[in-house]
């Protein structure tokens, strides 16, 4: 009951004072109830996120575009040589998903979460893969979590988690343990560089070999902080590991 009246309460309030669209400022139209429109873009804005499909590269979830026949080397994961089984990633971190990421993770977004969900709904096969494994978010280190009040890889887990439903649970396993500095601007052999030993098993994490494990991360650029990630589980005897991120650019 009081879910429903919060959608009602929330409906009548978009319909008084329409939101703005965070990607290009335009009115952002109530929703129609299709589930086509999103809550924080505008309507052209929200066709503009395109959510990967199949074929896609298996270790990073880059779409291949084209006719796809045997092989195929991928340009934005050549050479990483992973340490998980295999990437998937929801969307290409660009246009309005990027904003949307953006205002998340870098400016206390957090209302933008349920746009996030919407996103993640609207990508089934990912939602497949993920059903029933142990999603594990990529740490941050305790300084940035304070300052930031939250880690936007383990509030995104718990969107997924809830979007694919099926037992998926989220279980923070890591811990960064080097306060390195920001990513964004290195390569992929700065970034190796500077997440050597960053990372480490959690405190009492308990690890099953066989369950299925999925690092969960905001954006996949290089794909160095999942590697590191992974090569932690894997030391400490996962088998069946994977990457999902939400982003790939």
């Amino acid at each position: 009951m009081k879910s429903r009246l919060r959608a009602w309460a929330d409906g009548l309030g978009d319909v008084v004072f329409p939101r703005s669209c965070l990607h290009c400022q335009a009115v952002v139209e109530p929703p129609a109830g299709d589930g086509a429109g999103l809550r924080h873009l505008c309507r052209r804005c929200t066709a503009l996120v395109e959510v990967v499909r199949p074929p896609h590269c298996l270790t990073c979830g880059h779409p291949y575009y084209g006719a796809v026949e045997g092989e195929r080397m991928c340009p934005h994961c050549e050479g990483l040589m992973p340490e998980f089984g295999e990437g998937r990633t929801a969307v290409l971190f660009k246009g309005p998903a990027r904003t949307l990421v953006i205002e998340f993770k870098y400016h206390g977004g957090l209302y933008v979460l349920e746009d996030l969900a919407a996103i993640f709904r609207r990508a089934p096969e990912l939602l497949d893969h993920v059903r029933g494994a142990v999603l594990v978010p990529v740490p941050l280190h305790p300084r940035k979590a304070r300052e930031r009040g939250y880690n936007q890889a383990e509030l995104l887990a718990t969107s997924l988690a809830g979007a694919a439903g099926g037992g998926t649970a989220v279980v923070p396993l890591l811990r960064r343990q080097v306060d390195s500095e920001s990513q964004t601007a290195l390569d992929r052999q700065a970034r190796l560089g500077s997440l050597k030993n960053a990372f480490a098993l959690a405190p009492g994490a308990s690890l099953t070999p066989g369950q299925h494990y999925i690092l969960v991360d905001d954006v996949f650029t290089t794909g160095s902080t999942l590697n590191r990630c992974a090569h932690v589980l894997r030391r400490a005897g996962v088998l069946n590991l994977d990457v999902v991120t939400f982003g790939h650019g």
